[in-house]
């Protein structure tokens, strides 16, 4: 479903380049869950952000559903992001002067909700315990609550990917463990593909693809035996 061809990434730091990747070629299935594991440096978030398109390679490709992402113009660059991508990051991103309602919808209030999009909101937020907390505000919310309001935001899209950047890095084991666990109903339920950047292995399961990264290379490439 996504396969990242001998993709290289290169920053700039005044004088000096910093390879965040260097020739890296995987493959991730789709309608699965998989994991970008390494220490801080490693490239996991770098990767991801390539996926998203919400940067380039300096060098090799990123294939989505066999299209070549940088074969994309900005416009339909945007459509992918918009449409066919949902983000979740560890830092919630959430809006604070909407509450959980208009949070999910947010990404569409330029354009205009209709009344559709607002029913699967709430559906939504109902699927992911938060059908009583519609109303409430971030400052209202507890960091379980807001990281549950920010995949119901990037779901409503029903995307064909959902890339999460450390989702849980912010909430205690058993609150992480409620929001993996979510991500995975929905994951189920709606055929999504889901990546996932993290530290912590003990939300990983058996059938779960792995792709482990130090210092921009690959350091393992396969499912958990």
């Amino acid at each position: 479903m996504i396969e990242v061809r001998n993709v290289t990434k290169i920053h700039q730091s005044g004088e000096t380049e910093v390879r965040a990747l260097q020739g890296v070629c995987c493959q991730f299935p789709g309608q699965a869950f998989s994991f970008i594991l390494g220490p801080s440096g490693s490239g996991k978030s770098t990767l991801l952000y390539l996926m998203g398109a919400l940067d380039s390679p300096s060098a090799g490709e990123i294939f989505v559903q066999n299209r070549a992402l940088s074969t994309l113009n900005q416009n339909e660059r945007d459509t992918y992001r918009r449409e066919k991508v949902g983000f979740v990051f560890q830092n919630f991103n959430l809006l604070k002067n909407l509450n959980a309602l208009e949070n999910v919808l947010a990404p569409f209030l330029p354009q205009g909700v209709s009344a559709e999009q607002k029913l699967r909101a709430e559906d939504l937020l109902k699927q992911v315990g938060l059908g009583h907390r519609i109303t409430h505000r971030p400052s209202q919310l507890s960091g379980g609550e807001q990281q549950r309001v920010a995949i119901a935001r990037a779901l409503l899209k029903r995307p064909l990917l959902i890339l999460a950047d450390e989702p849980t890095g912010e909430l205690d084991t058993q609150t992480g463990a409620e929001i993996f666990q979510c991500l995975r109903e929905m994951s189920e339920q709606y055929k999504t593909t889901v990546v996932i950047v993290t530290h912590d292995e003990r939300y990983i399961r058996e059938t779960d693809f792995i792709l482990r990264l130090r210092d921009g290379k690959i350091a393992e490439d396969s499912a958990i035996k």
